[in-house]
């Protein structure tokens, strides 16, 4: 990607901002976190199918960092790398949505699994087993695996659920004072509740949820720490979202959510 052709839209006096971060110019700030960039569309695109392809993302990431240098006030206690993250990461996940790469059916697949998952549930007072759920869903063990894998990157929630309970902390000091005051009341009972739910996980699905989204490692790292494949720990990571989503979906309604988590959570 050339980055010169684009950078050289026009935007707003940057001088404050290009100060505070040591560049000189608007070109030279985005270089210099080009890899932030980079090292979040490579994290997504580990969990997306190979027809998405990474060059949209970085696309996407550019015209987010370049959206954090247009509307960032160094005069606020925010870090501006803290910033980027949440506007580079929300233009990524909005371009993966706007290409709606998850064919008919495997959303309803998604959609059985999630419903089996809670039937079980339901009916044994507990999260059900790997072999329990195939053999309700008529499949084989490996055919679980192999759905499980499928649906690896269909949502999105952990990640914009984390965003916005952890990262957006610092960006909500934007806000106006009465819009920050429910902001923070709202996380703080959002917070509660995925609390409540991520103790019903499993030692091990938590410190994959742990190693991989506070820790920042990555599948493969995670896998290398935890002595699994790749494909493993990913299904473990698939199967903690699925209990998470099932569990959520009891607990919150839409309007509780965000507007850019409420079309994932139950859909």
């Amino acid at each position: 990607m050339n980055v010169k052709t684009s950078a050289a839209t026009c935007g707003p006096d940057l001088s404050p901002v290009l100060s505070h971060l040591g560049c000189a110019t608007r070109e030279e700030a985005i270089l210099k976190y080009y890899d932030l960039v980079k090292y979040t569309a490579y994290r997504l695109a580990a969990r997306l199918p190979d027809n998405v392809c990474v060059d949209d993302l970085f696309n996407a990431g550019v015209i987010g960092l370049m959206d954090a240098l247009d509307k960032f006030d160094p005069a606020q206690s925010v870090s501006f790398e803290n910033y980027a993250k949440i506007r580079i990461r929300g233009a990524m996940l909005d371009e993966i949505r706007s290409l709606d790469w998850v064919p008919r059916s495997l959303r309803q697949k998604s959609a059985e699994l999630e419903k089996t998952c809670a039937n079980l549930e339901q009916r044994l007072g507990r999260f059900p087993e790997d072999e329990e759920i195939a053999r309700e869903m008529a499949i084989s063990l490996d055919e679980y695996h192999q759905l499980l894998d499928s649906l690896k990157g269909i949502s999105f929630l952990p990640e914009d659920l984390n965003e916005y309970i952890s990262e957006n902390r610092e960006a909500a000091h934007l806000a106006t004072a009465p819009d920050e005051v429910f902001n923070q009341i709202h996380r703080s009972e959002l917070q509660k509740i995925v609390a409540e739910c991520i103790e019903g996980l499993t030692e091990k699905e938590k410190v994959v949820l742990s190693l991989y989204y506070f820790e920042e490692l990555t599948m493969k790292e995670v896998g290398a720490v935890m002595g699994y494949t790749e494909s493993r720990i990913s299904q473990i990571h698939t199967k903690a979202i699925l209990k998470l989503r099932t569990r959520l979906s009891k607990r919150l309604k839409e309007e509780d959510l965000p507007r850019n988590l409420s079309g994932n959570l139950n859909r």
